[in-house]
């Protein structure tokens, strides 16, 4: 029978910035050990890395606390960012016409694994 595998996660929902700036960062520490990762978000010069460390800071502590799982052998398993619910505003433009502004909002999923030693 095989083991399960713990793991514990941590989720920002609506936060404000679009996914796709989120995704940028997310991509460098899919994968990578938690210290790692944390190394690497703090030096990335993105908006959503200090988002991003908060979120990861946050899943740690889920895994350690709530979950019993030691920090060394933790690692990102998953991380996604989805969009969420646009604000939708508007801008006057020329000829007494409107533009539309679309400020987008993503919810952003940190789901953290424990290695096998």
């Amino acid at each position: 029978m095989e083991e399960e595998v713990k793991t514990a996660s941590a989720t920002l929902k609506y936060a404000r910035i679009s996914p796709r700036k989120v995704k940028i960062v997310a991509d460098l520490i899919r994968g990578k050990d938690v210290d790692e990762a944390l190394s690497i978000v703090k030096f990335t010069p993105k908006a959503s890395s200090t988002i991003i460390e908060k979120l990861l800071k946050s899943a740690i502590a889920n895994a350690e606390n709530n979950h019993d799982m030691k920090h060394n052998n933790l690692y990102i398993s998953e991380i996604y960012a989805n969009q969420g619910p646009t604000l939708k505003r508007i801008r006057p433009a020329a000829k007494g016409s409107a533009v539309r502004i679309r400020k987008r909002t993503s919810h952003i999923t940190i789901v953290l694994s424990e290695k096998e030693n």
